[in-house]
């Protein structure tokens, strides 16, 4: 088999990332004659392995349909809100995912909720962990919206499995009946064997009021708050800094 033939047949097995590298060893013959077999083989392999890699990154990354793209190097940690570099770098090394553990990032407007969340959802996926992101009021619509057209049991069964689920703006506005209920179901699918990342203008002991019922809000926070993660952010907002700052677009 010639060259053009073995390549071609590595990309209808789906092998691109061994094609990409056998057409580059073609192209580099002083780099790659003098390797050996097994040392040009590896080369290969590695980089089917990388390219598979990046592959599923991407898929997770837009399946997790985040609000911002933000990336772990970008975040700010001069500005005095009270983010802590090493609390924040022992989150995105991901035990807390692989432990079914919830995080909670609250603080004012405008201290970079959403953008810190996002940064750990990014890191969540660059780990091989499905994410999904939902503005809370909009999940609270879709799943009510479910009901109705038949979907509820196939939609909270798809989120229930997600290994990390991002609710952003929790508590914003009190939960009615179906709400709770539908916040519980949720919750109690999830518990223990999933991950919950929340980012709220409440402080969490003023989230047992904004569910709006004392039996159904103790059963949901139990499920929430055991085995947590909090960071308490708080000061000026970041609207005001310099606009090539962490996520100054959107620094909720």
């Amino acid at each position: 088999m010639n060259h053009d033939a073995l390549v071609a047949q590595l990309r209808t097995l789906k092998l691109t990332g061994m094609a990409d590298a056998f057409e580059q060893q073609l192209e580099q013959p002083a780099t790659h004659d003098d390797l050996s077999f097994h040392e040009r083989l590896s080369l290969l392999i590695d980089r089917e392995a990388c390219t598979r890699g990046n592959t599923r990154v991407a898929r997770l990354l837009k399946a997790a349909q985040l609000k911002i793209q933000a990336q772990p190097t970008d975040v700010n940690y001069s500005h005095p809100r009270g983010l802590q570099k090493s609390a924040f770098a022992a989150l995105l090394s991901g035990q807390w995912i692989s432990g079914h553990q919830n995080v909670f990032l609250t603080g004012p407007t405008g201290c970079g909720k959403t953008y810190l969340a996002c940064v750990l959802a990014t890191q969540a996926c660059r780990q091989g962990y499905s994410v999904r992101y939902f503005r809370t009021s909009r999940l609270l619509e879709t799943l009510s919206i479910a009901h109705h057209d038949g979907r509820f049991a196939k939609l909270i069964g798809q989120i229930a499995k997600t290994d990390v689920l991002l609710l952003d703006d929790w508590g914003l506005e009190k939960l009615d009946l179906g709400q709770r209920n539908d916040m519980l179901e949720l919750m109690e699918d999830r518990h223990g064997s999933k991950s919950t990342l929340i980012t709220s203008q409440l402080p969490v002991k003023d989230w047992h009021g904004s569910i709006g019922d004392a039996t159904l809000a103790d059963a949901i926070l139990d499920r929430l708050v055991h085995n947590s993660h909090r960071i308490v952010l708080k000061g000026k907002s970041m609207r005001s800094m310099d606009p090539t700052a962490e996520g100054i677009n959107n620094p909720s």
